[in-house]
């Protein structure tokens, strides 16, 4: 019988969110912070690995209670390209990984795991949630980018390697809401407004 593949996963929690003007992981929605809804929308069951990338040392407590592993990011303002890759150099032997940022409070676990399963189907696709033909987050790389993802720089994610690959993308149609991140105070009271 064929080993089932093995995945990874990088949550992105290390931006320093300067259009919000504080540490947005921190806010919360319906009694839970920003940070929290991220981990607990991982299903921790599908990968090897979850590690978590946050220049946020207040986070490595809930981080540890999860059972992931937490990497501190200490210069975030080398970019989203810094996080990526300091999440993928830590883990090793993997088929893909599962690249998730941490501000999308409605992200479902479920979500996950169905575009889980349809990367599992085409497992040399890039897979990704998406609505209506446009692609959001999170993003499941094969191994075979992984050189490619470890080559950007600067404030720029793994959109430079799908953009390359336009071919390899396949969606997962979610709701509009999942893809709702929050950059602003004004997205997030908008969000409790909902």
């Amino acid at each position: 019988m064929k080993e089932p593949l093995k995945i990874g996963c990088v949550v992105m929690a290390a931006g320093n969110a300067r259009r919000f003007g504080a540490n947005k992981l921190a806010m919360k929605l319906q009694g839970r912070s920003l940070f929290r809804r991220a981990l607990d929308a991982v299903p921790a069951n599908q990968f090897e690995t979850v590690v978590v990338v946050t220049q946020f040392k207040e986070f490595s407590s809930i981080v540890k209670e999860f059972g992931f592993t937490y990497i501190s990011n200490d210069q975030p303002d080398l970019g989203q390209s810094h996080t990526l890759q300091l999440g993928l150099s830590a883990l090793r032997n993997l088929d893909g990984v599962l690249f998730q940022v941490a501000d999308q409070p409605l992200l479902r676990r479920e979500s996950i795991e169905a575009l889980i399963a349809l990367w599992r189907m085409e497992p040399a696709c890039i897979a990704a949630l998406g609505h209506q033909d446009r692609r959001g987050n999170p993003c499941l790389f094969p191994a075979r980018y992984f050189p490619e993802l470890m080559a950007i720089s600067g404030d720029r994610g793994g959109s430079v390697v799908i953009r390359n690959h336009p071919d390899a993308l396949k969606l997962l149609e979610v709701l509009e809401e999942e893809l709702f991140d929050v950059d602003t105070a004004q997205a997030l009271n908008q969000l409790k407004m909902m």
